[in-house]
C-alpha cells in the first residue's frame, strides 16, 4: 500500500519519522540521525506528503523536499497539540504520529514555505534585534558602575555618550576608568554594528520593488517593508486582508455562544516584531494625522482624526495598523501601487453615492 503522508518530528540530531497510510493506518516508525534521514528522504517515491512542524530548521528541509519532488507541509505547533493521543506522555514517537495526523485533516491550515532569500533577510532583522537589545544592556551597565560612584547620567544614548566622552574629566579610579573604557568601546561595536544592519536591509529594500510600493504609505518605513515581504513572501497565501490582520494579531478575540458575540483585547498571535514594526509606524501616521489641517487632509487622515477624538490612544493605534496591514495585504497581493482613493472605489462607496444622487435628482 503506497504511503501518502510522513510525519516527522525534527530536531538537531536523531529525527523520529512516522509513516501513514492512505487509510491512516502507521505503517512504520523510524528513528535516524540526521544525514541518514536525508538519505531517506531522497529515497521517497515522488509526491509523498512530509508534514513538519514549523519550528527551527523546518523551511529549510523543507526546501529539501521540494528539491527531491515531495510535498512538505508546515504546521504550527498549537495546530498539531489537539492529535497527540496522550496529553501526559509526550515523547518523539507520539510528535511526529501527531504531526502526520494532523496534515491528514482537510481543514489543517499550512505555513507557506520560506525561500532562502526571504530567510537571509529575516537574519538581518534577527541580528539586529539582537543587537539592540545587547546595546541596552550595555548602556544600562554603564549607567550602573557609574551611579555606584555617584555618577548619573540622563535616560538617553545621547547624555550617556557625552559624558563617556569628557570621563577624564571626572574623579574616578583609574581601574575603573580603564574598564568604562572598554565597555565604552564595546558598545560603539555594537552600535556599528546596528548601523550596518540598517544599511544592508535599506539596501534590500531599496532593490526590492514590492517595498518600494509598500513604502509609500504613511508610516510604513525600509524596516517594515522589508520585514513584512521577508515574512509574508507571496501574500496571495491570505484569502484577503481580514486574514492577514488576524495572522499579524491586530484583531479582537472572540468568543460567541448562544448567538452572543463577545469581543475582548487583540490577540497579539502572529510575529510579534512585524506587529510591534506596524503599531510603531502607526504612531507616526498619527502624529501626522494630528499635524495636518482638516482641509489638506487625505481621506485616511481625516478617518484618523475623527476616530482619535472618540476612542483611546491605543485602540487608535491598533486600527491604523490593522488598515496598514489591510492595505499592504492589497498591494504585495494585486501587483499594484498604493491608491490613498482606492477606497472610492468600494461596492459599497459607490451603491452610497449613486443611492445619494438619486435622492437628490427626485
Amino acid at each position: 500500500m503506497h504511503t501518502i503522508t510522513v510525519g516527522v518530528d525534527l530536531a538537531k540530531q536523531v529525527f523520529s519519522v512516522c509513516e501513514m497510510d492512505e487509510r491512516g493506518t502507521v505503517r512504520q516508525r523510524h528513528d535516524l540521525r540526521r544525514e541518514a534521514f536525508a538519505a531517506w528522504l531522497a529515497q521517497r517515491p515522488a509526491s509523498t506528503t512530509v508534514a513538519m512542524e514549523a519550528c527551527s530548521g523546518a523551511h529549510h528541509w523543507a526546501r529539501r523536499c521540494e528539491s527531491y519532488g515531495l510535498q512538505p507541509k508546515l504546521m504550527a505547533a498549537q495546530f498539531v497539540t489537539p492529535f497527540r493521543k496522550s496529553r501526559t506522555t509526550k515523547n518523539d514517537r507520539n510528535d511526529a504520529e501527531a504531526i502526520a495526523t494532523a496534515a491528514r485533516q482537510g481543514n489543517m491550515r499550512f505555513v507557506p514555505v520560506k525561500t532562502l532569500d526571504q530567510q537571509i533577510r529575516l537574519s538581518w532583522h534577527r541580528v539586529r534585534e539582537g543587537d539592540k537589545t545587547e546595546s541596552l544592556a550595555i548602556s544600562n551597565r554603564l549607567r550602573g558602575l557609574l551611579a555606584e560612584f555617584g555618577c548619573v547620567v540622563p535616560q538617553s544614548d545621547a547624555a550617556l555618550r557625552q559624558f563617556l566622552a569628557d570621563l577624564t574629566m571626572q574623579d574616578l579610579p583609574a581601574e575603573l576608568m580603564e574598564l568604562l573604557g572598554e565597555l565604552n568601546h564595546h558598545w560603539k561595536q555594537v552600535q556599528q554594528r546596528i548601523a550596518a544592519s540598517d544599511r544592508r536591509i535599506e539596501q534590500h529594500a531599496k532593490a526590492d520593488e514590492r517595498c518600494r510600493r509598500a513604502r509609500a504609505i504613511i508610516g510604513v518605513g525600509a524596516l517594515t517593508a522589508d520585514a513584512l515581504v521577508a515574512m509574508v513572501g507571496n501574500a496571495r497565501a491570505f484569502k484577503n486582508g481580514r486574514q492577514m490582520a488576524a495572522w499579524l494579531g491586530l484583531t479582537p478575540s472572540q468568543y460567541s455562544s448562544g448567538g452572543k458575540s463577545r469581543l475582548g483585547g487583540i490577540t497579539h498571535r502572529g510575529d510579534a516584531y512585524l506587529r510591534t514594526l506596524l503599531i510603531q509606524g502607526a504612531r507616526s501616521c498619527l502624529q501626522c494625522a494630528k499635524a495636518v489641517a482638516m482641509e489638506k487632509a487625505t481621506p485616511e487622515q481625516i478617518w484618523i482624526k475623527k476616530l482619535s477624538a472618540r476612542t483611546s490612544f491605543g485602540k487608535v493605534l491598533v486600527a491604523i495598523a490593522n488598515k496598514h496591514a489591510r492595505q499592504l495585504w492589497a498591494i504585495l497581493a494585486r501587483d499594484e501601487n498604493y491608491d490613498p482613493e482606492a477606497w472610492l472605489k468600494h461596492p459599497m462607496v459607490q451603491r452610497a453615492a449613486s443611492k445619494k444622487a438619486r435622492l437628490q435628482t427626485a
